[in-house]
Order: C-alpha cells, then sequence, then structure tokens
C-alpha cells in the first residue's frame, strides 16, 4: 500500500501544497497509527494551529479516551506497555491534565519580541539539548536517539531528492514554529550535530532557490539547544518577519543593538567562514537561513553557570526573538526588559 509520503509533492516547492501535505499528513497518521507516540505528535501539531484543532480535535478526543482506557486496562492487570518509555510518561502527564483541559498555543508580543504560550511543549523529553557541552563535535552514537530509527519511519512527511541531495522531513513532535519539520540531509550517512560546508552550502541555496518566500531553516549546534546529535534542520515558514528581522536593529542597518551580538551574511563563504572560526573556537551557535541570507548567533554554551535554569534550552527560536512560555503566569508576566536581559546574559 503506498504511503501518503509517497504522493506528496517535493516540500517547498508550494505554500499551499506544503500546508495542505502537512495538514493531510497528520490526519492519515491519526487514522493509520493507534499508538501514543503518533496521537502525541499530532495532538501537538494540531494544538499549535487553530485550523488544524477545528478539524483534528474530535477524532483526537475518541483517541484520547480510547488510549487512555487501553493503558489503564493493561496497568492494572500488572502488564507491560509496549510503547517507548517517553511516550508512556508523556501520555501520563496528558491524562492526568484531561483532553478537555489541555491549552492550546497562544501569542503576544512584547515589545518587538514575540511571546508563546504552549503548554504541551512543556512535556518534550530533554534529551542533548540537557547534556553537559563537552565540545561541538560528539561521535554520532547508533545506539543513542537518531532520525534513523525505524519507529520513527511513521513521522516522515516527505522523503527523496532535494537540492541534490536525499533527505528526509519529519513532523516535529513538539512544534513551536509554524509549518515544523525536521529536516535530515542525507540521513543515511549517520552524521553527528556538526555543519559541514557541503551542507552549509546546501540549506543555503534550498532557501535562496525555494517557491516559498518565507521558508526558514534554523540550526542549532551542540550546546546552543540541539536535542538530537544526527545532522539536521529545523523547516518553519512563519506569518511574517522574525524579530531578529526587525530594520530598527543595527544588524538590519538601524540603530537599536540587539540584546547579544548576531550577524547577518548576505554571502554564503563569507558566513561559513564565520562559522568554521566558531568551529575552531568551539564557540556554540545558532542559524535562521532565509531566502535573504543567513542571521548567526554566537552564544554561550546551554550549561553555562551564568544562565537561569528557565534559558538553558533556549535555541534558534529564542537567539531569533520568539520565546515560548509553558504555563501561564510566566507568559503573562515577561516584558520587553526581562526578556532582552535573558537573551544578553548569552553573550559570549
Amino acid at each position: 500500500m503506498r504511503s501518503f509520503t509517497d504522493t506528496m509533492p517535493v516540500p517547498f516547492d508550494s505554500s499551499a501544497a506544503l500546508e495542505q501535505g502537512f495538514a493531510d499528513g497528520l490526519a492519515a497518521l491519526l487514522a493509520a497509527h493507534r499508538g501514543l507516540g503518533v496521537y502525541i505528535l499530532v495532538l501537538a501539531n494540531a494544538a499549535y494551529d487553530p485550523a488544524l484543532w477545528a478539524r483534528l480535535a474530535p477524532v483526537l478526543a475518541e483517541r484520547h479516551a480510547e488510549l487512555a482506557a487501553a493503558v489503564a486496562a493493561t496497568l492494572l492487570r500488572g502488564g507491560t506497555l509496549a510503547e517507548p518509555d517517553d511516550d508512556v510518561m508523556v501520555f501520563l502527564k496528558l491524562n492526568l491534565i484531561g483532553f478537555e483541559r489541555l491549552g492550546r498555543m497562544e501569542s503576544r508580543r512584547a515589545g518587538p519580541w514575540q511571546v508563546l504560550f504552549n503548554p504541551l511543549r512543556a512535556l518534550r523529553p530533554p534529551r542533548a539539548s540537557s547534556v553537559r557541552f563537552e565540545g561541538l563535535l560528539r561521535p554520532f552514537d547508533p545506539a543513542g536517539f537518531h532520525f534513523n530509527k525505524p519507529f520513527l519511519a511513521r513521522e516522515v512527511l516527505w522523503s527523496g531528492t532535494l537540492g541534490g541531495a536525499s533527505a528526509r522531513l519529519l513532523y516535529n513532535k513538539f512544534p513551536f514554529a509554524r509549518l515544523h519539520g525536521l529536516l535530515v540531509p542525507e540521513p543515511e550517512r549517520c552524521l553527528p550535530q556538526r555543519l559541514t560546508p557541503e551542507l552549509h552550502a546546501w540549506a543555503w541555496e534550498l532557501c535562496a532557490r525555494s517557491k516559498l518566500p518565507g521558508l526558514r531553516l534554523g540550526y542549532n549546534s551542540l550546546g546552543a539547544g540541539a536535542s538530537v546529535n544526527h545532522l539536521h534542520f529545523q523547516s518553519f515558514v512563519p506569518a511574517g518577519p522574525l524579530p531578529i528581522d526587525n530594520p530598527l536593529f543595527t544588524h538590519n542597518g538601524g540603530s537599536r543593538p540587539y540584546p547579544l551580538p548576531c550577524h547577518r551574511h548576505t554571502r554564503r563563504d563569507a558566513a561559513w567562514q564565520q562559522i568554521e572560526r566558531l568551529h575552531q573556537h568551539n564557540q556554540p551557535y545558532n542559524l535562521v537561513y532565509s531566502p535573504a541570507g543567513l542571521i548567526l548567533v554566537p552564544r554561550i554554551p546551554q550549561d553555562s553557570d551564568r544562565l537561569a535554569s528557565t534559558c538553558r534550552t533556549y535555541g534558534w527560536s529564542e537567539m531569533a526573538g520568539v520565546v515560548t512560555r509553558f504555563s501561564r503566569d510566566p507568559y503573562a508576566s515577561l516584558d520587553t526588559a526581562g526578556y532582552e536581559a535573558e537573551l544578553a546574559s548569552f553573550a559570549p
């Protein structure tokens, strides 16, 4: 039987096709798979997008009740759940909250910054984003979590050839951006999360040549929010410019300094030269590729004693001015000065 990914057009060729394929793929996943992992993935993506929620909430409510009954029955008879431990723990928390009380994504502005309220993302396992930083290169671990795991095959939105390289686009299980995907170039090579000049060029040209004017690729180095040590980018299509693109900031030609040093590159080779200097100095960094070029943010490692505990998982999104809060009070109370102080604490 042909899967949904067999029929989806090449991603990033059409905004309408990507939006439709993204939504239809989630619906197809939910219809074809009844496990906890798929339910959590579809739920988190639907909770981020009002249109997806309107379409999928009735089916999600039914599936939640079915899974809750099945999990309870298994545990009551002393059985073992044939599900990954991460998924079991997330579902138990979801069930404790109750489907009817699950919060959905909200957004507001704090000066030039965007603040999101996304309580479901609080349930995400930390994986490598909580690992102590020892360097920008850590060998790929075939026994660890990576995107070639067989159980992740069902989470693939598309696979094929993209920009002259083999590639795989997976759903982000806990999204924090619009049409948020995990883009893995040459997955069969099992590359660790350390950017190469070839794949920097690939990402640059992919954005430059895309028919989607809003396409962005985010990248977190190790020590800068990367949660999986398997080379990947995070693809997304924001509804408008990111805060870091605001013309008021000096790196965009304005007069206001950004809270921490950042660099805008319009030449691919010059951008790589700076990235390579960061590699040589073992300096963590975040990147955002766009059709206009690249914004690069060097920063201190995520485990630095200078950082508050609430900031240690910050990656490209927060460095670009879009911050997620997981509970209501911190979401409502974060102001311009507070967030700018957080960003400033990441300055090398």
